[in-house]
């Protein structure tokens, strides 16, 4: 069986995570893995509250656990991962659930594409921050993240095209 390098795209709401994503996997002929909360939230409605976020983060560990065994060429892009999940339970409620923590703690994955603030605003019903203050806040939380943990990680910027072509380098040079 052929070992799948899981590469995760994080960063703020509206940065280009999914778009990202699916262009990559398009590129590298091979799977992605959808954010969950984005399938939850639409399912139920915004009016989250603390005990969602671990409902969600278990969607999203089965969903990459279900993409991996489509990957092809040996690599797995996922949208969003518990990092994503821990910024987003502590930014909002306070507290994140010791079971995200512990999923981060035994998660390997093989590089990180971190997406800058810099692409407009896209308002959608799910998101929250429109506020470009607050969500530069959230970035450094993640590049403190980032500087913080082993795996390689790499800054994304630009526009759309641009971080493309960073992001392919990026799997070219540390994955490939």
């Amino acid at each position: 069986m052929q070992t799948v390098k899981n590469i995760v795209i994080i960063g703020p709401e509206s940065t280009g995570k999914s778009t990202l994503s699916e262009s990559l996997a398009k590129h590298f002929n091979t799977a992605w893995c959808p954010e969950y909360a984005r399938a939850y939230l639409m399912k139920h409605g915004m009016g989250y509250r603390y005990e969602d976020l671990l409902t969600i983060a278990k969607g999203q560990i089965a969903g990459e656990k279900a993409m991996a065994a489509q990957a092809k060429n040996g690599l797995l892009f996922i949208d969003t991962d518990m990092y994503v999940m821990k910024v987003w339970s502590e930014f909002v409620f306070g507290k994140c659930d010791e079971w995200i923590l512990d999923q981060i703690a035994a998660s390997k994955y093989d590089l990180y594409l971190l997406c800058d603030t810099d692409l407009p605003w896209v308002k959608d019903d799910l998101r929250e921050y429109p506020d470009l203050k607050k969500r530069k806040h959230l970035y450094y939380i993640y590049k403190d993240i980032m500087i913080n943990q082993s795996t390689p990680w790499v800054e994304i910027s630009g526009g759309y095209d641009e971080r493309l072509q960073k992001a392919i380098a990026a799997v070219e040079k540390f994955i490939l």
